[in-house]
């Protein structure tokens, strides 16, 4: 008897794997690139990641461009934050006067979630998220989820330099 339950706890722990740790920093660089999104036909997205020295910063611009005009630009700095294990992004717009803050991180290597800021304690609140998915390395969606419902998908095809 004894045996048999000393028998059965080994199977239970060994059953019992551990999920391996994702590499924020490393994942995050999948993005490092330049991106394009068709919205309509005279709509454009374009955004470019780059890297920003060696500890997992990164900067990024995005640009609304409508018949050769742009009409928006919006520019992120990625910053990792160890304790979290998550990017803290501080976001400006130009037509805009002030900061977002937002968080972002992977849930697998090829998703991430954003959320506001606000919401890094308990990301599970957030009523407003975003989520990138990289389908393979030169394409991605970025989709807008409202009480847990996809409300809209891009989809952005890296550009080749």
């Amino acid at each position: 008897m004894i045996a048999v339950f000393f028998l059965l706890c080994a199977i239970g722990i060994q059953a019992q794997t551990t999920q391996p740790q994702l590499n924020q920093v490393e994942l995050g660089k999948q993005f490092i690139g330049s991106w394009k999104c068709d919205v309509a036909k005279d709509t454009t997205y374009t955004t470019e990641l780059t890297s920003f020295g060696n500890v997992g910063a990164l900067e990024q611009s995005w640009k609304s461009i409508t018949k050769g005009n742009i009409l928006n630009e919006f520019r992120y700095l990625y910053g990792y934050d160890k304790k979290s294990d998550k990017y803290i992004v501080a976001q400006i717009i130009k037509s805009y006067a002030g900061i977002n803050l937002l968080v972002i991180w992977f849930t697998s290597k090829n998703k991430c979630e954003v959320i506001p800021f606000e919401y890094l304690s308990n990301p599970e609140k957030a009523t407003t998220k975003w989520e990138y998915e990289l389908k393979s390395p030169d394409l991605m969606t970025y989709t807008g989820i409202e009480n847990n419902k996809p409300v809209w998908t891009l989809t952005y095809t890296r550009v080749k330099n």
